[in-house]
């Protein structure tokens, strides 16, 4: 069972490799579109650690932001 695995990873990996190199202007095609798409992403999932608070403090402002 354990050279039958190595058997599949290694036909997997010349696979993916062949159709990597065969195919990287397509991928490379898709880059921009990434980028894009990464744009909205970031500023869905990132969040700025205690941005609010400094910017209340700064301003004077007394109120508590949760």
């Amino acid at each position: 069972m354990n050279r039958f695995r190595w058997v599949v990873l290694s036909v997997g990996a010349f696979g993916l490799t062949l159709l990597f190199i065969q195919h990287w202007v397509h991928a490379l095609g898709l880059v921009p579109y990434l980028v894009l798409l990464a744009c909205p992403l970031m500023h869905l999932f990132h969040r700025h650690h205690g941005a609010h608070r400094s910017m209340a403090r700064a301003s004077g402002s007394k109120e508590k932001t949760p």
